[in-house]
This record gives structure tokens, C-alpha cells and sequence, in this order.
């Protein structure tokens, strides 16, 4: 039978139906893409100051287009970012001996102490625009985003598998090939389940980045953050309700276009040595790999960054390492004596910036209020670990059960408090009881789901031959927590903690002031200080609140969190 095929389309197939669909997809989302940046680029900033946030729901959709793009754009800074800081804090002990600890500061300062320093740069950057402002929401977003991935990267990189290490070294691979070849493949299960968790992250501090009052500066960006606020001042509950479902449609659109399909594809980097049981495609996945155009454009692209990443990229061709030496004293006595002058003349500017306007009382007040918040901490973290650990690996060894749980987790970790501000307000009026108590589990719903993540991240990269012996030695019960489950998941769990913890600090600004119309709660704590000099514009006691809150991060994650991590490293990694 002869081949009519044309010599063009040979080894091509021809488009097909499902390109029609993924077309409509694709074209959606660039219309989409087109429409927000029209309507950003340039556009004088007094019009959308003049410009109010309407409660109507027909409004809805398109608020939470230009609340997810702001969200995207964030996520695209925050991989950048976590790509390089991690790697070169992972790579390098003398950098990570000064990226960490930034780390942990960056990841206590509030929302709140971040749009304090960065919105009146940003709008100066863009002076009478609308892209200042724009500038300045993804910003904070990108605050509540990139920690967290940052912290994940940099787990996997000082988990890897000693033989994968030593293959590497065998195949002679260039830094920039191991990266792309090792280290990104074997980090990618645990980073895209905290992607998922970074994005809910920003609709958890929506509100704080979309309508900004900052002293004499404020300025309402039209989104759903925006339309939560004036709702909440308004009083109008069925809007708060339309704003509740329009945050459900988004989440579950980019779960289903984007992330569940992302998650099935990073199944493959999974450390094993059996063949995994693979489950079910999603449907975008499938989708995408049937089309005949889009499946062509793909493994072109594809064709390129491979090559790129093949690219050698190194001034020396790389010999092999000295596992013995030792790094030289002299060396580090340098760079200890570096970073202790950089961090005394710091302290010395901020003392002489504070200590200009405020007093010892106010540095006392600063210390107890950051005790209350402490001791909410600590409790909240005990909860939500002995809740969602058993949960979180549950819900990880039953991919099934992964494919239900996903959006779910999606959906009540991106949830605001702020949307909780009508029934638990109401609530501690009606029954009189002590808003110091009872607003604390506001604070829950910021912490927990970064420990479910990651447990279910950990649970879920389980290797597969692993539980083959373990079902065969028929190991249950408490010997099967204590001596496979908590150490294969333990740096997972550890990472979760650590940036729980941090998150719980942060969301201290939103649980510790709540209010409903003229109602407005005040809990006693370090986040209730920060957030009411903000709202004065009182700068020097909001710099003051945030030393003093990263005092505390630093402290707890340096006797607690740090040695339980380098514990878990030494202990728990494979090869």
C-alpha cells in the first residue's frame, strides 16, 4: 500500500481533536495574559485609586484573574530564587553558614514588616503607575512563596543518596550538568508538592497584598484580596461567601491544568530501585501527550533545554574530589571575622535608628509581647504535628487517596483568616471569652498545612523496594513508626517544621487583630505590636517588632530546628 504521507509530514502526526481542545486552553490563557498586562502597563495610578472595589459577583471573575496572575508571576521570582540561594547555600559551607540564617530571618519578618521598607520604594520605582503598586503585591507575595520552596530545595540537596553522588562523580558531570542531571530530578517530588503549598501561601496574605495601608500610603489593587477587604468593612457576608467560592473555581482550575499534572510527571524522579505502581493519568497530562501539534512544539523545547542542559559550562574539566581534606582554619577564621563585622555594624544601625525615638520600655514590651507569641507558637505546633502527621502519611503511601486530598489541601491552606474574622469575632462577643485564647487558632490555619505538605511529600517518595522489605518482614505498629516511617519521612517532617514555625510567626500579624465592622479584637502578642504601629506608621516600632521576632525564629530554629535537621541528614539518607 503506498504512503500518500507528504515528505514534510513524515515522522509527524497530523493535528488531531485534542489539539482543538488544548488550542482553546492555550488561546484562554494567553487572552488572559493579554487582558492583565493591558490593563497594568502603564495605566496612571490615580485611576485605580478612583476606581472602586465592586461587591458584585459579575466582578468576581475578573478580580480573580488579576489575583492569580499577580500569584504566577511570584511563583516564577520565587523558583528563580530558590534555584540559586538554595543551591549555593547546599554547595557551599561557607555561604550556607550565612544563607540559612538569612533564611530564617527572611522567613519570621511579617508580611506587614516587608510592605512597610519595599511599597514606597516600588512606587518610586514606577512613580505615578500602576506597576509600582503591582510591583510591590507580587513582592509581598513572593514573600510568602519563596521560603518555603527555598527550604525545600535545600533539604533535598543535603539529602542525596551518597552512590547517586558518586555516579555523578564517575560520569565526570560538570556543576551545571549535576544540577540539572541530579539534583533538580531528585529535589522535584518534595518541591512540587511545597509549589503547591507556596501558592496557597498567597492567597493565605491576599488581603495584606492587595489592599496596602501603610501610614499616609495606600493604595486597593483590584483582586479578590481587595474585594475580602472592603467586604470585611462592609460588613457583607454573602460577599464573603462569593469570594470563598470564586477562590475554590481558581484553585481547582490550576490543580487540574497545572499541579496535578505536574505532580504525576514528578512521580518519575522518584529514588527506587522496583518499578513504581503508577496510577492514572490526569486528564491534562493525557491530553497533552495525545496531541499531534502541541506534543511536536513540546519535544522541541524539549530538544533545546536538553541541550542546554548538556552544556559542560565549567573552566576546568572536574577531577576527582578529596574527600579528606580539610577545610582550611585560617580561611574560615577570615570569613567568621567578616561575617561578625557585617552583622555588628547592622546591629549598631538599627539600635542608633530605634533608639532615636524609643526606650528600654519599649524594647521590654517588644520581649514580652514576643514571649505570649512564643508560647502560642510552640502549643499550636504540637497540635497540628500529632494531627497531621498520622494524616500525612496516610494520605501519602495511597495514591488514590494523594489524587482526592490534593485540591482539598489546596483549598483549606490557601483559605485567609481573614475570611474567619465574621464567626470567630461574633462568637468571643457573644460568649465573652478571652480573645488572648481564642483567636490563637486562627494561627493554626497559616501552620499546619505546611506540615501536612511535606509529610505527605515525604510519605509519598517513600522508596518502593523499601516497602517491599518491610512488608516482608512483616514490621507493624509502633515498631514500624519508630524504625521506618518517622526516619524516612523525618527530614520532610523537619523541613515542614521549620517553615511552620516560621509561618506561624508570620500569621501571628493576621490571628493576633481581628475585626468585624466595629467590632475589632486585639490579642496580646508580638504580631498584635507589629501590625498596630504599621497601621500608625510607626516605623520605628515596626523595625523593633521584627528584630525582636526574628530574635525569637533564630533562637528556636537554632537550638531546636538546626540540630534536630543535621540529625536527620546524618541519619536518615540513603546510600
Amino acid at each position: 500500500m503506498r504512503n500518500f504521507t507528504p515528505p514534510a509530514l513524515a515522522g509527524h502526526r497530523i493535528p488531531n481533536r485534542f489539539d482543538g481542545a488544548a488550542l482553546l486552553i492555550v488561546m484562554g490563557l494567553l487572552i488572559a495574559l493579554v487582558e492583565v498586562g493591558r490593563t497594568t502597563i502603564g495605566t496612571p495610578i490615580a485611576q485605580i485609586q478612583n476606581t472602586p472595589i465592586h461587591l458584585d459577583p459579575a466582578w468576581l471573575p475578573y478580580y480573580a484573574l488579576r489575583s492569580t496572575a499577580r500569584m504566577f508571576v511570584a511563583l516564577l521570582f520565587s523558583l528563580v530564587f530558590t534555584f540559586t540561594y538554595a543551591t549555593l547555600a547546599a554547595k557551599s559551607r561557607r555561604a550556607g553558614m550565612v544563607l540559612i540564617p538569612i533564611l530564617d530571618i527572611l522567613q519570621s519578618v511579617p508580611i506587614l514588616g516587608f510592605l512597610t521598607f519595599t511599597t514606597v520604594f516600588f512606587l518610586h520605582l514606577f512613580p505615578g503607575r500602576v506597576m509600582g503598586a503591582e510591583l510591590a503585591s507580587v513582592f509581598v507575595i513572593f514573600t510568602s512563596q519563596a521560603w518555603n520552596m527555598a527550604f525545600s530545595f535545600y533539604q533535598s540537596l543535603t539529602t542525596l543518596p551518597a552512590d547517586l553522588q558518586e555516579a555523578s562523580r564517575s560520569f565526570r558531570l560538570s556543576p551545571w550538568q549535576r544540577f540539572w542531571k541530579l539534583d533538580v530530578p531528585f529535589a522535584m517530588p518534595g518541591l512540587v508538592w511545597n509549589t503547591m503549598l507556596s501558592m496557597s501561601g498567597g492567597w493565605f496574605f491576599v488581603v495584606a497584598s492587595e489592599a496596602v495601608t501603610v501610614g499616609n500610603t495606600q493604595f486597593t489593587l483590584p483582586g479578590i484580596g481587595s474585594y475580602v477587604a472592603v467586604a470585611l468593612k462592609k460588613e457583607d457576608l454573602p460577599a464573603i461567601l462569593y469570594a470563598i467560592l470564586a477562590m475554590l473555581v481558581v484553585i481547582l482550575l490550576y490543580d487540574q491544568l497545572l499541579f496535578r499534572p505536574l505532580v504525576a510527571w514528578s512521580g518519575k524522579f522518584r529514588f527506587e530501585t522496583t518499578a513504581a505502581i503508577s496510577g492514572p493519568e490526569p486528564w491534562m497530562l493525557k491530553m497533552l501527550r495525545r496531541t499531534a501539534l502541541f506534543h511536536t512544539i513540546g519535544e522541541m523545547i524539549g530538544g533545546v533545554f536538553a541541550s542546554v542542559f548538556r552544556l559542560r559550562l565549567s573552566f576546568r574539566q572536574p577531577g576527582r574530589m578529596d574527600e579528606t581534606s580539610e577545610p582550611s582554619r585560617m580561611i574560615d577564621g577570615i570569613w567568621f571575622a567578616m561575617i561578625a563585622a557585617v552583622a555588628i555594624d547592622a546591629a549598631f544601625h538599627i539600635v542608633a535608628y530605634v533608639s532615636a525615638t524609643l526606650h528600654w520600655q519599649d524594647l521590654f514590651t517588644a520581649l514580652l509581647m514576643g514571649v505570649y507569641t512564643a508560647i502560642r507558637v510552640a502549643v499550636l505546633m504540637i497540635v497540628a504535628s500529632l494531627i497531621w502527621v498520622p494524616i500525612g502519611v496516610w494520605i501519602g503511601l495511597r495514591p488514590r487517596i494523594t489524587r482526592i486530598a490534593q485540591p482539598v489541601a489546596q483549598f483549606l491552606a490557601a483559605f485567609p483568616a481573614n475570611l474567619l474574622f465574621p464567626p470567630v469575632v461574633l462568637a468571643i462577643v457573644y460568649f465573652h471569652v478571652n480573645p488572648n485564647i481564642w483567636l490563637t487558632p486562627l494561627m493554626l490555619i497559616g501552620t499546619q498545612w505546611y506540615l501536612l505538605f511535606n509529610v505527605i511529600a515525604g510519605a509519598a517518595a517513600f522508596p518502593g523496594d523499601m516497602k517491599e522489605a518491610i512488608a516482608n518482614f512483616h514490621i507493624r505498629g509502633l515498631l514500624w513508626w519508630r524504625k521506618v516511617m518517622i526516619p524516612g519521612i523525618l527530614p520532610y517532617f523537619i523541613t515542614g517544621a521549620l517553615t511552620a514555625s516560621g509561618g506561624a510567626w508570620n500569621a501571628s500579624i493576621v490571628a493576633e487583630v481581628a475585626s468585624w465592622g466595629r467590632h475589632r479584637l486585639v490579642a496580646q502578642g508580638l504580631g498584635a505590636y507589629i501590625a498596630q504601629a504599621t497601621s500608625t506608621g510607626n516605623t520605628p516600632r515596626v523595625v523593633l517588632g521584627v528584630v525582636v521576632m526574628s530574635c525569637f525564629v533564630i533562637f528556636f530554629n537554632r537550638i531546636l530546628w538546626r540540630p534536630l535537621y543535621a540529625y536527620a541528614v546524618r541519619r536518615t539518607t540513603l546510600g
